[in-house]
């Protein structure tokens, strides 16, 4: 160690003024030991040495007790009874609060002793469900059958044959970490043989091969509302694989697969269809029967119509998810020429093409067409 009176000042290097809070010197420390950690730094001398002097800076302003000796008498004030520095590496135990799990590994300077087994959520789960258009349209009530994790009834989710259960891992020795020695550091990472349970299951439960799990078939019910459209993702909540260590399960999420019709075609809430009329019909009106979701319509076809016109039946589309009201239905008129025809069907149509005025001038183009011209 070096001599106290060669030690540069601890508050110059956190780079904080002398009156600065808890908070101040913590936030400081955290950022210079993210900065120059042996990890983020290998094969440098540099940064190793920096972060060990930002370390002991730190331990001793953290201490209050110390940190009043260090004001008062200077490095000198924290000299032991054998004239050395009372810097201790194993002062750090409570690292882990302020660097977390940034390196991948939880205890960073070998404090606490114990391995925290920490509980984890359960992994969401998804489920494809095809359905009928008219189902979308009115919703429903399905049975379905999920794929799931379950835990294990023979072993009760211990993984082990019923009577023999686990056994300690001899490698961590039940601690589910294992310690290195990093320069002056105690570095604890997860045991590669037990995986972090500090067990290790010698005699594997037959039903679930030592899992302490097993993929299930579970029946569920789920209520699909109306207007649910192609693509619509329903969740249910906590019906998803259960969590590890007690940890809450998670979710169910059911993707919706909806059928295309004969003839109706949806944009979001409102439906389109096309109808086909002769040209009599289109000529002199008629009523026609137009297909709903509720069963025919009577729609009323007015002389003169000509083809591609559309009819809108108010209320009459899909319902609006989860609100109030629903869209229209479109109704498209396709007017089409016969292309046989009986020798009556004929002459009548001469008679009726001779009174009939001629105009085969072409169509003018409309202000749309004319602007596209112009700058072409």
């Amino acid at each position: 160690m070096a001599n106290p009176v060669s030690k540069r000042d601890y508050y110059e290097i956190l780079g904080v003024p002398k009156e600065a809070g808890e908070s101040e010197i913590k936030s400081s420390y955290r950022r210079l030991a993210l900065q120059f950690h042996p990890d983020r730094n290998p094969d440098n001398p540099d940064a190793e040495e920096r972060f060990k002097e930002a370390s002991e800076a730190y331990s001793v302003l953290s201490d209050a007790q110390k940190r009043a000796a260090y004001d008062r008498f200077g490095h000198a004030g924290l000299q032991g009874p054998a004239g050395g520095s009372q810097f201790n590496p194993d002062a750090f135990a409570d690292f882990s609060d302020i660097l977390g799990d940034f390196f991948g590994f939880g205890d960073l300077f070998g404090g606490g002793g114990r391995r925290r087994t920490r509980s984890q959520r359960g992994e969401d789960v998804r489920y494809d469900l095809e359905i009928a258009f008219e189902e979308a349209m009115f919703g429903l009530t399905a049975e379905i059958q999920v794929p799931r994790t379950e835990p294990c009834e023979r072993c009760h989710a211990t993984g082990s044959e019923p009577g023999s259960g686990p056994s300690t891992c001899p490698t961590c020795h039940g601690r589910g970490e294992v310690l290195y020695q990093q320069s002056f550091l105690s570095i604890r990472r997860t045991c590669n043989t037990c995986i972090g349970t500090g067990r290790i299951i010698r005699n594997p439960c037959a039903e679930c091969r030592g899992q302490g799990h097993r993929q299930m078939r579970r029946k569920l019910k789920i209520n699909i509302p109306a207007g649910v459209d192609d693509g619509t993702r329903l969740r249910l909540a906590n019906e998803g694989n259960p969590g590890a260590s007690g940890g809450p399960p998670g979710d169910l999420y059911v993707f919706l697969k909806v059928k295309e019709h004969a003839f109706f075609e949806r944009h979001e809430n409102d439906l389109h269809c096309t109808i086909p009329i002769n040209f009599g019909q289109a000529a002199l009106g008629a009523e026609i029967d137009v297909p709903t979701l509720e069963g025919p319509h009577r729609l009323k076809v007015p002389e003169g119509t000509q083809n591609g016109a559309a009819f809108r039946l108010r209320q009459k589309g899909v319902p609006v998810l989860n609100g109030g009201g629903r869209g229209d239905l479109h109704v498209h008129v396709a007017v089409r020429v016969p292309t046989r025809l009986t020798r009556d069907q004929r002459k009548l149509l001469e008679q009726l093409r001779d009174t009939l005025p001629v105009d085969n001038t072409p169509a003018e183009k409309g202000l749309f067409e004319k602007v596209k011209d112009y700058f072409m």
